[in-house]
């Protein structure tokens, strides 16, 4: 899964970037790559939006099937970020 965010205030922005590396691997400065179980996934949903203003921030979720991942293609100098090889890089 890929997790991008837009957060408007920067205390904010560094609570949610704290908790998404709690969960995953940083590819850009908000975007992240994380593979959860369901009950993770929802706990690191619950605590993004507990964290959140609604009505100025956004965090969106991008699922990926296993499919999709082994469709990977990198340009340039891409770190792996381990696991079970499965990578995404937006």
């Amino acid at each position: 899964m890929i997790v991008a965010y837009d957060i408007a205030d920067p205390r904010r922005l560094a609570r949610i970037a704290r908790i998404m590396k709690d969960y995953g691997k940083r590819v850009q400065k908000s975007v992240f790559e994380v593979d959860l179980t369901e009950s993770r996934f929802q706990e690191m949903k619950e605590r993004a939006e507990r964290t959140m203003d609604l009505g100025e921030d956004g965090v969106k979720y991008y699922p990926l099937c296993e499919r999709c991942s082994d469709t990977l293609v990198v340009l340039g100098q891409c770190a792996p970020t381990g696991g079970d090889g499965a990578v995404v890089i937006l």
